[in-house]
């Protein structure tokens, strides 16, 4: 029988530990694919130790959401395989869902790349009517997706974008590279709502990866400051930094043309999520949206699991 290894769940308590398992066979519609790179995302960690809503329900299993892979052609493939393991030399894939990437695309900078961009390129791609031109408060700037979210709203053409977070020196690196304003998020929350209402008052889209009283309170500032209450502001949900709940007044619904929604998996379909993940590859791969891979091999899995991240950054595994 043949064997491979594969980084393994085998308790949530735990991080993945590295195993000999069978490699894997395809039954009938499937491709086994060599895998070169996983990303380490913070979903990635949340799914290992069974904090995720596609935690799987019985161990061991390998860890490992999403993958960039070699097929038997020989092309590189980015794959995202729900509900089963990436972190293995060999997996079983579904060809219809494999994700073509272009040649010469550095397998680990794509694997780095694609989970903190596609929140937002999923929200403004699908999510809400943007137009090139319009305006953008990424609302939680400072982290990986959030500082992505930047580059990927100026890559789809917003006009204007804020970026509001508590990280002081990201938010610098971020005016550096071209935003057209900063609001440090801070405990002084009348300062920080004076803040939030001076830049991001006429604001289109709200990307946000905060959400909880933070949110409620950044909500209040934007609406309140705003001069044409019926230009329509569609808010949308992407992370819970800040909590998983807030409370909302009905008058803010019922004063503004103000819309709130989220984006994730369940909110699009697959079909549309296949298209924009191609297009997604392709921007990655013509160098227009960067996170920096910081590497570690297969052997390392543990030493990965424990790496914090620097801002700009990405833990990948590479096999």
């Amino acid at each position: 029988m043949s064997m491979i290894n594969a980084a393994l769940v085998e308790s949530f308590d735990e991080p993945p530990h590295v195993r000999t398992i069978p490699a894997p066979e395809a039954a009938v519609g499937q491709e086994v694919v060599d895998v070169l790179a996983v990303g380490v995302h913070p979903a990635t960690r949340g799914i290992a130790a069974g904090k995720h809503y596609t935690s799987p329900k019985n161990l061991p299993v390998p860890a490992g959401a999403d993958a960039v892979v070699r097929r038997a052609d020989g092309s590189l493939a980015f794959v995202m395989p729900m509900g089963a393991g990436t972190l293995a030399e060999r997996i079983v894939i579904d060809p219809a869902t494999a994700i073509p990437v272009p040649d010469g695309t550095d397998p680990a900078v794509l694997a780095a790349t694609m989970n903190p961009a596609l929140s937002s390129w999923t929200a403004l791609r699908t999510r809400v009517p943007f137009e090139a031109g319009d305006s953008v408060l990424v609302h939680g700037a400072t982290g990986n997706a959030g500082s992505t979210a930047v580059k990927v709203a100026r890559h789809l053409g917003a006009g204007r974008v804020i970026a509001a977070g508590r990280n002081r020196s990201r938010l610098d690196d971020l005016q550096a590279e071209g935003v057209d304003a900063v609001v440090r998020l801070t405990p002084d929350e009348e300062a920080t709502a004076a803040a939030l209402a001076e830049a991001a008052a006429e604001v289109d889209v709200v990307l946000d990866y905060v959400w909880g009283p933070p949110t409620e309170l950044a909500m209040r500032a934007v609406l309140g400051a705003r001069t044409q209450h019926t230009r329509v502001l569609d808010w949308v949900q992407i992370g819970g930094m800040g909590g998983d709940a807030l409370t909302l007044s009905g008058h803010a619904l019922r004063s503004n043309a103000f819309r709130i929604l989220g984006s994730g998996f369940g909110s699009v379909e697959m079909d549309v999520m296949q298209r924009e993940f191609t297009e997604l590859v392709a921007a990655i791969a013509a160098g227009g949206m960067i996170v920096r891979p910081r590497p570690f091999s297969l052997a390392d899995v543990e030493k990965a699991w424990a790496h914090q991240d620097a801002p700009g950054e990405r833990t990948v595994i590479l096999l």
